[in-house]
């Protein structure tokens, strides 16, 4: 029997994205009846603004986050073996990248599965894009810590690093706390460090700016407060 094929399929950064998930994206996803998610609720929505064509309570659907159990995700992968393709949603963007539907593609090559990504937003590529900072050498890093003290050292790093390499430092904060971790960079970091904002990717509300941290001291971003966004430094 042939193997069933493993699908990444992007999804939206946020609701009502001016840049809408491409056609031959839902074409494929028209096709599958088997997800894993990270969230069942945003991949139904998701599915369902792409026209999908079946009823949604007749797919089979696992959520993949943190806490599922290795054996509960492999079991469900079995499906492929049978002949039975997958598609992976993540919450925002690109499967894979900073998302926990790596665990599922990291599986299917061990087992020897066909790995297919599809064309979608990948917020921190977007944000690298628009930046104007190196594109050629550039790190990602997710999450930096949260305490006063430790996201100052780490931020400071972040720019030696930069400095030495010549390399973009990327990161991200939970929305809420977008505004605690500028407050933190703009006091640590050089004034003439650039760094950039990117906030709401590809939403109607989208806000990309990078300039010098001593101009952003003098003119603060607008309020992020719940917004979405990629954070970059550039240490000339």
């Amino acid at each position: 029997m042939q193997k069933g094929k493993l699908f990444l399929i992007p999804t939206p950064l946020g609701e009502d994205p001016a840049q809408p998930i491409p056609d031959y994206v839902a074409k494929v996803a028209h096709q599958l009846t088997h997800f894993v998610a990270e969230r069942a609720k945003t991949a139904r929505k998701a599915l369902k603004d792409m026209g999908y064509p079946h009823p949604l309570r007749e797919t089979e659907m696992i959520e993949l986050n943190e806490r599922t159990p290795e054996g509960e995700l492999e079991g469900f992968l079995q499906r492929l073996h049978n002949g039975h393709s997958v598609g992976v949603l993540s919450e925002a963007g690109c499967p894979g990248v900073a998302d926990p539907g790596a665990r599922a593609v990291a599986w299917a090559h061990r087992n020897g599965i066909q790995v297919v990504p599809l064309v979608g937003p990948s917020s921190i590529l977007l944000a690298l894009m628009a930046s104007g900072m190196n594109g050629q050498s550039f790190c990602f890093h997710g999450y930096l810590p949260q305490g006063k003290g430790e996201l100052a050292n780490q931020l400071r790093k972040l720019e030696l690093q930069s400095s030495q390499q010549h390399q973009t430092q990327l990161f991200i904060e939970t929305p809420y706390r977008n505004q605690a971790l500028l407050e933190v960079a703009f006091q640590s970091l050089n004034p003439n460090t650039l760094f950039c904002i990117a906030a709401d990717i590809t939403l109607p509300t989208e806000y990309i700016v990078t300039q010098s941290v001593g101009a952003w001291k003098k003119n603060p971003p607008p309020d992020l407060h719940k917004r979405p966004a990629i954070f970059l430094l550039f240490s000339q």
